[in-house]
């Protein structure tokens, strides 16, 4: 499986963090998988500025991007979705939504989809349904709006900006990079804070 992040300016750095994390260390994945590599895509190749501050060049343009069946696309969130041009990401998305892919998208990443008319027949939830509402005109999709921390409708994950640990984890389970248990010990470990979690992941990737 290969594993595509976009990356612009303001991108907000914790929303993603788990998730590439463990991804990018491997520590947790199933064993018999060969590791991912997430490949950084930008709209061009120059530097972007994450929100935290920290530079990140990417690895190709989006026009160099090409998924191949059960590849994952991450759009993590940031100011710069509806204030800069992301246009090539977004004709990217309009032409492979349909595709046997998995796309993840949290926070203004998902502002940005229900902008571009991407939500409207699809199960979403973003930040606020009356903030969609509000600021995207094309924006039909209020019947498929969840009011949950992620919704999932076929190969398409949306969450909220304050769920990242539930992104993280819905991916997991979609993508079957890691074990059913080893994703459930991870996720209640980061939830609830509990050793015995711990103890449970341990035992799970043995």
């Amino acid at each position: 499986m290969n594993v595509f992040l976009y990356v612009l300016d303001s991108l907000a750095d914790w929303e993603i963090g788990f998730l590439t994390a463990e991804i990018n260390s491997g520590r947790y994945l199933k064993k018999k998988i060969e590791k991912p590599k997430i490949v950084k895509a930008g709209k061009n190749l120059n530097p972007i500025t994450t929100m935290g501050g920290i530079e990140i060049i990417p690895d190709i343009d989006v026009k160099e991007i090409k998924m191949q069946k059960n590849d994952l696309l991450i759009l993590p969130g940031g100011n710069a979705w509806l204030n800069e041009n992301n246009d090539e990401i977004i004709n990217f998305l309009k032409e492979n939504i349909d595709k046997d892919i998995t796309i993840a998208a949290i926070c203004g990443a998902t502002i940005a989809l229900a902008y571009n008319s991407l939500l409207n027949e699809r199960k979403h939830t973003s930040n606020d349904l009356g903030f969609l509402k509000m600021t995207c005109p094309n924006y039909k999709g209020e019947k498929y709006y969840c009011n949950n921390y992620v919704a999932i409708d076929n190969n398409l994950i949306t969450a909220t900006g304050l769920a990242p640990l539930e992104f993280a984890y819905e991916i997991f389970k979609k993508t079957d990079i890691m074990e059913k248990t080893a994703a459930e010990a991870w996720y209640n470990l980061y939830k609830t804070k509990e050793s015995k979690y711990f103890f449970e992941l341990m035992e799970a990737v043995k």
